[in-house]
């Protein structure tokens, strides 16, 4: 299957580039990240917060195939609907910290748009940790998952 999701990962640094373009109008797509039930649906975790503002937060957790309690968190430093989200993204419990994600909605056609996310790790070792585990195929599946459902609103 072929990964439309495009990750740069430019060697000797601390940043991922991901891009990917979707069938579907930019507010749409927007709605997947600010709507608490459509996150639940293409992360497959439960949403115990979602404060879609400047100064906001959310909090996800996921319980895994062996029972143990996964949280997810962070801090929305800005959010300007259909545009942009500039948020923190830290999971409990792993030796990867705190990243920061700069993600940018842009419209390509009435029926079209493209996610363009920046991250930033506190070190390349980080990074590239990161990118041992199977987080292009992740990141790709849960993209297909966001067109799928949306697809279906649309």
């Amino acid at each position: 299957m072929e990964r439309k999701t495009k990750i740069d990962a430019e060697k000797g640094t601390q940043e991922l580039f991901i891009t990917r373009e979707f069938a579907l109008p930019v507010d749409l797509l927007f709605k997947a990240y600010e709507d608490a039930e459509i996150v639940e649906q293409w992360m497959g975790t439960k949403v115990v917060k979602l404060e879609n503002k400047r100064q906001g937060g959310y909090i996800f957790e996921t319980i895994d195939p062996k029972g143990n309690k996964h949280i997810f968190s962070g801090s929305i430093h800005e959010f300007v609907p259909n545009q942009k989200i500039t948020r923190t993204f830290e999971m409990e419990n792993t030796p990867f910290g705190i990243q920061l994600e700069f993600l940018e909605f842009e419209p390509i056609t009435e029926d079209t748009c493209r996610l363009k996310m920046h991250v930033v790790y506190r070190s390349v070792a980080i990074r590239d940790q990161v990118l041992q585990l199977p987080f292009a195929q992740g990141i790709n599946m849960a993209h297909n998952r966001i067109q799928d459902i949306l697809r279906q609103l649309k």
